[in-house]
């Protein structure tokens, strides 16, 4: 059975953006828009042979950005209409000549379809013209008027819908253009449209995960979900430097004075270095001597925060987000501890975070090695980043 996948992002709502002008469905989550995480869902299931998106015209730019990293296995957009409705309905004549078996209806704004939900509801089309996925309904419902409660619902036999809602293509595609033949039918669902028509439609499990954003306390929430279930990752990096003739050191952003200086390609900061690996590491993305080879004189004498921000930035391109990091110098002199609060605060301004979330340490090595014997100072760092 072949089957497409129509996911319905035309609307214009901007309860949930939070002061965002863009509309809901492009909003931010865990660095990806709500859409481009819809798109994901389906044009990555095996199940799945095409997929459309339906967007508005004043969108298109939106619509690129957020479809750029599946851009080679979707269909080129199509405009939508004034109602949903008409939408869904300008989506299914746009996919008619692709000749489906079935369609999967999705709306934009519920970004976390998985994939065993996508895989029940076409299962569900066995023997039926349509599949909806529904959850029962838990909560206590109460009918008022007025402000007033003026009764209770039965719950036992009411459920609450979600998409996709998946059904046999040609028999939506008809009750769609039959109901198109009366302007004043309105139909907050597909499957509303396909009941109207006469359409067998079965019901299948929904999920909890799959949840509507439509509020900016959904955003809130849906961040706060993705951070609880994302990915975390402790990576640590190690550098060592000699101390040659000069009066200052550069230790994690911050110049010492010192009888000595570090001798390296760059400024020499062991401190940057090592946490530059360390968040490297974080991403599996090589070492600071991949991106920045010291044979390069573009790297000549410039300051390791350079190194430090490339590595952020590669993390937050990856929607990731830097936990924590902490570091450790070795070394017999010079001090750390007066300097100590200047550095936690120079990464932290480096890599936006809160001083909170940086740790410095230091300590001798009791005069043993070329570090107790003064030649060179080194430097341990460890680096927390949480991924999607």
């Amino acid at each position: 059975m072949k089957v497409a996948a129509l996911i319905v992002a035309g609307g214009r709502g901007v309860r949930a953006a939070q002061g965002d002008p863009r509309p809901k469905q492009y909003c931010l989550l865990g660095g990806q828009s709500m859409l481009t995480r819809a798109i994901g869902a389906f044009a990555g299931h095996p199940r799945i042979d095409t997929t459309l998106v339906v967007i508005n015209p004043d969108d298109s730019a939106l619509y690129d950005a957020a479809s750029s990293p599946l851009a080679g296995r979707l269909l080129p957009p199509v405009a939508g209409g004034a109602r949903r409705q008409d939408s869904v309905r300008a989506g299914l004549e746009a996919l008619e000549p692709e000749r489906p078996d079935a369609v999967l209806i999705h709306d934009a704004a519920r970004p976390f379809a998985d994939s065993d939900l996508i895989a029940r509801v076409i299962a569900g089309l066995d023997g039926h013209a349509g599949a909806l996925p529904c959850l029962p309904v838990a909560d206590t419902l109460k009918r008022a008027e007025a402000g007033r409660i003026t009764g209770t619902i039965a719950r036992e036999d009411l459920w609450r819908a979600q998409t996709p809602q998946g059904f046999k293509f040609e028999s939506i595609l008809a009750a769609h253009r039959a109901a198109a033949q009366d302007s004043t039918l309105h139909f907050t669902d597909d499957a509303a449209v396909a009941e109207w028509f006469g359409l067998d439609v079965a019901l299948v499990e929904g999920s909890e995960h799959n949840r509507k954003l439509t509020t900016a306390e959904d955003l809130i929430i849906a961040n706060e979900l993705l951070r609880a279930r994302g990915a975390v990752r402790v990576a640590s990096g190690y550098d060592v430097h000699a101390l040659g003739p000069g009066d200052a050191v550069m230790l994690c952003g911050v110049r010492i004075p010192h009888s000595k200086r570090l001798v390296g390609h760059s400024d020499a900061d062991v401190g940057l270095h090592a946490l530059t690996d360390a968040l490297l590491g974080t991403i599996a993305d090589g070492d600071i001597g991949t991106h920045f080879p010291p044979s390069d004189d573009r790297w000549r004498g410039v300051a390791s925060e350079i190194f430090l921000k490339e590595a952020a930035a590669r993390i937050k391109a990856r929607s990731g987000e830097i936990v924590h990091v902490d570091v450790t110098l070795l070394c017999e002199a010079p001090r750390i501890g007066p300097y100590r609060d200047a550095m936690r605060s120079r990464i932290a301004e480096i890599l936006g975070l809160d001083v909170s979330q940086v740790s410095i340490k230091a300590t001798t090595n009791e005069g043993l090695g070329f570090v107790g014997r003064g030649e060179g100072i080194a430097a341990m760092a460890t680096a927390t980043v949480r991924l999607p």
